[in-house]
């Protein structure tokens, strides 16, 4: 099947974290999928999304909600890994999109727990990594976070920083830069 190029989804991952390793028989896995629909005609962001997935192989520490703002009582509810992935292969035609993300954790992550909890990949094998086409572009010596390049790009960051959706928005603002200086230039 032909490649769908008329959007860009832009994804974003929080995942269960410490502040050191995990505990004895607990790993890092997504607790959130954050998404945004980047128009490619338009360069305009079309919406916003958050899933929740409930941790199966972990718990969220306090060191993880002190830097996402994700409790262990928000995911009681939430679905599981397996659901969100087959809503971002139905939904979104992930399998047929070109997604992007704000480094390669985030492809890396989704292939370690999608292996781990023998979950099918919702993605097909285009990836964009903006975070390395921004340092590129910018000419940077070094990659850099996703603050300091809205800073850099004059950009605002909205929303609550380590937000999968929030990130994700964020992110698709600085590609749709990105792509607007490609076509201006």
């Amino acid at each position: 099947m032909a490649r769908r190029l008329d959007e860009i989804l832009v994804v974003d991952v929080e995942s269960t974290c410490w502040d050191g390793p995990p505990p004895p028989g607990e790993m890092s896995e997504i607790i959130e999928i954050g998404l945004c629909r980047l128009d490619v005609a338009t360069l305009e962001r079309v919406e916003k999304r958050s899933l929740l997935i409930k941790p199966v192989a972990s718990q969220v520490s306090a060191f993880c909600t002190n830097l996402t703002t994700i409790t262990a009582d928000m995911l009681d509810d939430a679905g599981t890994l397996a659901d969100a992935c087959e809503l971002l292969t139905r939904h979104y035609r992930t399998r047929d999109r070109l997604w992007a993300s704000w480094g390669d954790y985030d492809r890396r992550q989704f292939e370690r727990v999608c292996t781990a909890q023998n979950v099918a990949y919702p993605f097909g094998t285009s990836h964009l990594n903006i975070k390395s086409l921004f340092a590129t572009v910018h000419h940077l010596p070094r990659e850099i976070g996703l603050d300091a390049a809205c800073a850099h790009a004059g950009l605002p960051l909205e929303g609550t920083h380590h937000r999968g959706a929030d990130d994700a928005w964020n992110i698709a603002a600085i590609l749709a830069t990105l792509l607007r200086a490609a076509r201006a230039g």
